[in-house]
This record gives C-alpha cells, structure tokens and sequence, in this order.
C-alpha cells in the first residue's frame, strides 16, 4: 500500500522514528532492567507491562519503517482547478448553507478535526479529479450530500 505524505508529514514521521529507535527503546529496556530487579519473573507485574510497552514501541517502530519504506512524496503541482492529493478545497454545502474548507492528504497525515481528510475517506476520494465550478454527489451511509466546490489551491 502506497502512503502519500507531504514533504513536512515525511520528515515528522522520520523525526518520530528516529526518536523511537533511539530514545525510546532505551527508556522501555531501562524499565525492564529495574523490573528484573524486583525478583521473580513469573509473578512481576512491572516486568509484564514494561515487555508490553517494549512489544508496542516495536511495533510503532515497524509501522513508521513500513509506511516510509511505502510512501510517495506529495509534490505541488500547477493548479489547473483538479483535485488531487495535497490540494486544499472550499466546498458550499446548499442544505446546510455552508462552506467547508478541505485539505486532502494521505491517510498518514488525516486529521478529520482540523479538516484534513484522507484521500481514502468517502469525501476525499469523491473529490478526487474534479475542478472548481463542479456539483458532485458523495454516497454515504446515513444518506448523500451534494457540495459544490467553490475552490481548488
């Protein structure tokens, strides 16, 4: 599975994952070498969370590994008005009177609260390939919403 990350969205992840694999396996080994100390291993209940800690970090560490071994860089294009991956939109929903602000970028990076969508959420992909100007229908499970896209950047 390709991930699309912008140029800041890759070096945030490899600052993270530099961060893990240096600081944080250390800090998890440190606390399963004092939980080791406590004595008996079978009935150590800090030496239990401190292997599931160790278990979760290189986890988080093989999933940050993956998706930059899996990722395609963003880059801007000329803006001709499409949608696509890393274009921000202004869309006008009529049954609401509203306008929303959009901004697509890969699952990665999708904050739905902040209005970044992922290019595989329902609306992120519906808007994918067309311009300003255009009325498109999104097929959702509670029902259809209509926008008009009033922006492409």
């Amino acid at each position: 599975m390709t991930h699309f990350l912008t140029p800041e969205g890759k070096k945030q992840l490899e600052d993270k994952l530099n961060y893990y694999k240096q600081v944080r396996r250390f800090e998890v080994s440190k606390k399963i070498g004092i939980a080791r100390e406590f004595g008996d291993l079978s009935e150590n209940s800090e030496y239990d969370a401190a292997k599931e800690e160790q278990a979760q970090v290189e986890a988080e560490i093989s999933e940050m590994e993956d998706i930059l071994l899996n990722c395609q860089v963003i880059k801007q294009k000329s803006n001709d008005g499409t949608i696509n991956i890393g274009s921000s939109v202004k869309l006008y929903d009529e049954e609401f009177d509203e306008e929303l602000n959009y901004k697509i970028l890969g699952s990665t990076e999708s904050d739905p609260a902040n209005g970044i969508i992922s290019n595989n959420s329902p609306v992120g992909a519906a808007l994918i390939g067309h311009k300003e100007g255009e009325t498109i229908k999104i097929k959702l499970d509670g029902g259809e919403i209509v926008y008009k896209i009033l922006e492409v950047k």
